[in-house]
């Protein structure tokens, strides 16, 4: 059962206990531009990276860091975030994420160098791992009642879910128009104009009691998840085999079991099991991981295919995705009205059903196959699948957790897509880049040879995405067991946070 009240720093009087705060669904929309901003972060820059990189003289090999840089950041940081943010204060960590995001977007956009832009990267990292978690559970102590909560998930999964497509168009438009500058500048009035109505609009919340930081935790597992994430990203570069690739991963594991280890016995800890150990939220975190990894190897692939094989410009290419932003939005609309009435688990393993299944079509494509007959398609059904997915997803992933846990289930969240979608990158890509190899080697090379190898790589990432998806469904209905009258008697037991 959640605490009764919150404790609230900004001076705007506590709303009583069943009162639900009158300004909640604008709250929610600056929550949601937020979360938008961060999301799209994650993306629009790979449409921009060729450019940026003829502009700033950066080589091959290191390019990567343009983007390897914001995912070490802000999957290491994730944790820690939620945690400061339920004892420092959410609202407060919210702004301060904001402004921090709005400050290193300034740097990144008039970078004069490689080494520049790849520092500005990370700090975005950093402060968006401070800003997601603070997000998210605003969400979830601002909205207790178990229809508007499905309601503000809705919300949220759109976004989580047509964010990153969404970030491919905006990133193609401003890296044909303007610059590819703009595509860290653009965060700058956003953050800002964000950061001042949530001041004014967002009421302050904060866990009570201890506000002790678990310094040994913090370390361990941000440096495991750095080292895991560098990893994955060390082997898609040097192959799985080379020394550095297999360094980091050991020291991951290390790290990892010592962060466990330590969690077991501190009074504070900054990931408590008792969080991740409930079946219900553990399956959520799962299929995040593994809708991570698979959605990721979606977007890299198919962008490599719209542009290498279709012919397709970085415009063009945005603009491809965007029905599958659309698909996101329409389904996680619906799926925030059903969920109430049918519970997340039905709901979720459907949507991850449907999404395995359009991943799967997507293996069909070829190299004069089109867009309308094969790619559009199976757009279609892993956007609808996903949208379904999300909502459900969201709300169980944070099912039952106390105020004072909520920051860091949040993160979880988080971190969950996060480094799946980190270690989905390195790994499809990995797995792609030897299979057009092993295509090459037994055949005559030509244009015609290598263009259908590249593509016979894609597919063989497909399959394996897919596989993430088909998993992340099993998983659903193998392991979470929360029906809809588990949300009704937690929304009855909950009460409002603090104003």
């Amino acid at each position: 059962m959640t605490d009764l009240l919150d404790h609230t720093d900004d001076g705007t009087p506590a709303i009583a206990a069943g009162s639900p705060d009158p300004r909640r669904w604008l709250a929610l929309a600056v929550i949601a531009v937020a979360q938008l901003m961060v999301v799209l972060d994650a993306s629009i820059v790979n449409i921009a990276l060729p450019s940026a990189q003829r502009a700033l003289h950066i080589s091959t090999s290191e390019r990567q860091w343009v983007i390897t840089a914001y995912t070490l950041t802000f999957g290491g940081f994730l944790l820690l975030g939620g945690r400061i943010a339920d004892y420092v204060g959410r609202k407060r960590m919210f702004i301060i994420g904001l402004l921090g995001f709005a400050g290193s977007s300034a740097l990144g956009g008039a970078a004069l160098n490689g080494p520049m832009l790849f520092a500005s990267r990370a700090l975005q990292g950093t402060f968006a791992a401070i800003l997601a978690p603070a997000a998210l559970s605003l969400i979830t102590v601002t909205f207790t009642e178990v229809h508007e909560r499905a309601k503000a998930f809705g919300v949220y999964g759109a976004i989580a879910g047509g964010g990153a497509a969404i970030g491919l168009v905006m990133g193609g438009v401003l890296t044909e128009y303007a610059s590819w500058r703009w595509c860290l500048l653009v965060n700058v009035p956003i953050a800002i104009v964000t950061a001042v109505a949530g001041s004014a609009i967002v009421r302050e919340s904060r866990a009570p009691g201890n506000t002790s930081y678990d310094i040994p935790g913090t370390v361990t597992v941000t440096a495991g998840l750095a080292a895991l994430v560098y990893g994955f990203t060390a082997a898609a570069q040097d192959g799985w085999s080379s020394p550095t690739t297999l360094a980091f991963l050991a020291g991951a594991v290390v790290l990892l079991v010592a962060f466990v280890s330590i969690e077991l016995r501190t009074a504070n800890p900054l990931l408590p099991l008792r969080v991740v150990l409930d079946r219900n939220r553990g399956g959520a975190y799962l299929a995040s991981f593994l809708v991570g990894a698979g959605m990721m190897g979606m977007f890299l692939f198919l962008t490599f295919y719209f542009q290498g094989t279709l012919g397709y410009s970085a415009l063009r290419s945005g603009f491809a995705f965007l029905p599958f932003s659309a698909g996101i939005i329409v389904a996680a609309t619906v799926s925030s009205r059903v969920m109430p009435k049918l519970g997340p688990r039905p709901v979720m393993a459907a949507g991850f059903a449907v999404a395995a299944a359009g991943m799967a079509w997507l293996t069909q494509v070829g190299v004069h196959t089109s867009y309308l007959t094969h790619v559009l398609p199976a757009e279609a059904m892993l956007s609808l699948g996903l949208g379904f997915a999300f909502v459900p997803m969201g709300s169980t992933a944070l099912l039952g957790v106390g105020n004072h846990d909520a920051g860091v289930a949040s993160a979880l969240v988080n971190t969950s897509q996060q480094v799946g979608g980190s270690l989905g990158t390195a790994l499809l890509n990995t797995v792609a880049a030897s299979a057009t190899s092993a295509y090459l080697a037994t055949r005559v090379a030509s244009p015609a040879t290598v263009a259908a190898a590249q593509v016979h790589g894609f597919t063989v990432g497909f399959w394996i995405a897919a596989g993430c998806l088909a998993v992340a469904t099993v998983t659903v209905l193998g392991v979470v067991r929360a029906s809809r009258h588990d949300l009704h008697e937690l929304s009855a037991a909950a009460v409002p946070a603090a104003a």
